[in-house]
Order: structure tokens, then sequence, then C-alpha cells
């Protein structure tokens, strides 16, 4: 950022408080770390990716679509520009997380210790706190 006085032009350093870009990226890889691994599994149907699904009543196909969808997403939260994809992606993540959620409460599928409740639930929080500390560049 410049700024033009007479004849000279005056750089300006945009002031970024390191902690909060710190905070945005720890943040921010653990989300799409995690949301990655999950895409990936639903996917390849591995692990209890399946039973999690069916358990619930959903047909095994919406593994597919989840997948795809957390995987796009993530590449829209992390590949620099695109600020408006990025709003669509974080409210994705949110709407999937805690659809999750509920899906499982409401089909009384809470996991060992409320694992199937809580995972979603901090994920969500996860991509709250990634879009609350992103820097201005990745903002509408």
């Amino acid at each position: 950022m410049s700024t033009i006085v007479g004849n000279e032009t005056i750089a300006k350093v945009e002031s970024r408080p390191i902690g909060r870009m710190a905070a945005y990226w720890t943040v921010t890889i653990i989300l799409a770390f995690s949301i990655t691994l999950s895409g990936i599994g639903q996917l390849m149907r591995y692990g209890g990716n399946v039973d999690l699904v069916t358990d619930i009543g959903f047909p095994l196909y919406v593994t597919n679509i989840l997948g795809a969808w957390k995987l796009l997403g993530i590449i829209a939260i992390v590949m620099p520009g695109f600020p408006r994809l990025k709003e669509w992606a974080y409210s994705g993540i949110l709407f999937l997380m805690t659809g999750a959620a509920l899906s499982h409460a409401f089909a009384n599928d809470y996991g060992e210790y409320g694992f199937h409740i809580i995972l979603p639930l901090f994920y969500a929080a996860l991509g709250i706190a990634s879009w609350a500390l992103r820097p201005k560049s990745r903002r509408l």
C-alpha cells in the first residue's frame, strides 16, 4: 500500500499482528487437515465412514456428495483470492458440520462419549474461528 504526496511516493506498511496471522493459519491448517482426511475417507468409504452414514438412515451415496463438497470447500478456503467463494465455503463447512451433529443427535447415535456430536461441532467451531481470524485479503 502506498500514498502519493506531491511527487513522492511514501510506502505504508500494512500492519498485520503476527499473533493473529499465526492463529489464523494454525486454526485453518488444523481445519483443512481434518476436513480433508474426512472427505477422502468418505470418498473412499474408508473405516467407519460407511457405518456413520448408514446407521443414521442415509443412503451410502451420500458419502460421495459429502466427501466431494468437503474437499472443494477446503480448496476454496486455503487458496488465495476468491473472497466470495471463501464465504460460501465457510458457510458450507458450518452447515455440513452442524447438520452432521444434529443428524446423529436426532437418530440417537451419539457415539462413545458423544463423539458423533462433539467432533462435528468442534470442526464447526474451527471453521468459525478460521473465518473470524482471516486476514483482510481473504475478506469481501
